[in-house]
């Protein structure tokens, strides 16, 4: 019986749903003296979407780490994170098989420093990628892939597989994220077409024509059918990802509110 994994938290009316504790998630936790003045002028939250792993069925035990400072050592039950609303993990019990941690991912789009004087209205996300990496690092303590099982999942901001001449990323620096967590001994999963989702017809520019890539992003104002763009990614650890399948599920009947698609993780028992 495959067991269900979800990162996300519109999961939909009727369902049950345990956000956890809020140190897992809530980063005013332990930063709760982030602000000076000049930028609690400017900022009242610390930020407004927040990483979570949630539990939706019995079937499984979560036990949350509870987010701290990025101190070099923790407890047993704690991460240390680095960035402010970026990630958030989990170890999960399921009723048969081995436990395995979940990460949940968000790579917040940053601003450059007013010194540049840069054009990149919206800015940058690779640099929050690399925090949640750097995270998520701290639960691989060997080269060996077969000694951790983790699943990270969630939207990056990212294209896979972007060309040079992408106008909407910057692709050089995109790249440099998935080959990281493949340095880590870390999957990736898609999800990808033809089994993991529809795929955008015609494909977006600035992909290659053979692009396997399946929309999960549109925008608030569009209905789902208008997808163009893969934003969010699952990764696992090498030969755990043998045992796990996933898919976008990005049809206009299946979408959900939210104006990212949910995807779908299904894992075999052990």
């Amino acid at each position: 019986m495959p067991e269900d994994v979800a990162d996300r938290d519109d999961v939909g009316p009727g369902r049950s749903v345990d956000v956890g504790p809020d140190d897992h998630w809530d980063a005013h936790v332990w930063n709760s003296r982030w602000h000076d003045r000049r930028t609690h002028e400017r900022f009242d939250n610390l930020y407004d979407r927040w990483a979570k792993v949630v539990k939706l069925s019995d079937r499984v035990g979560v036990e949350w780490f509870r987010q701290v400072s990025p101190i070099g050592w923790v407890l047993d039950d704690e991460i240390a994170v680095s960035g402010i609303g970026t990630v958030a993990a989990a170890r999960v019990r399921p009723s048969h098989g081995l436990p395995f941690i979940v990460v949940s991912m968000y790579a917040r789009w940053v601003s450059p420093h007013p010194s540049t004087h840069s054009k990149w209205g919206v800015g940058y996300s690779d640099g929050s990628s690399h925090r949640v990496i750097s995270d998520l690092s701290a639960f691989i303590g060997s080269t060996d892939p077969s000694t951790h099982r983790i699943i990270a999942a969630g939207d990056l901001n990212t294209f896979f597989g972007a060309t040079d001449n992408n106008r909407l990323v910057l692709a050089a620096r995109d790249r440099t994220v998935f080959s990281r967590m493949g340095a880590l001994g870390l999957e990736f999963l898609g999800p990808q077409a033809p089994d993991g989702g529809h795929q955008a017809d015609p494909p977006p520019s600035g992909l290659p024509p053979d692009t396997r890539n399946v929309p999960t992003f549109r925008s608030n104002s569009k209905k789902p059918e208008t997808a163009r763009n893969q934003l969010d990614y699952v990764f696992a650890s090498r030969g755990f990802h043998e045992q796990i399948t996933v898919r976008a599920l990005n049809s206009p009947d299946e979408w959900g509110p939210s104006d990212h698609c949910r995807i779908l993780i299904d894992i075999e028992d052990d």
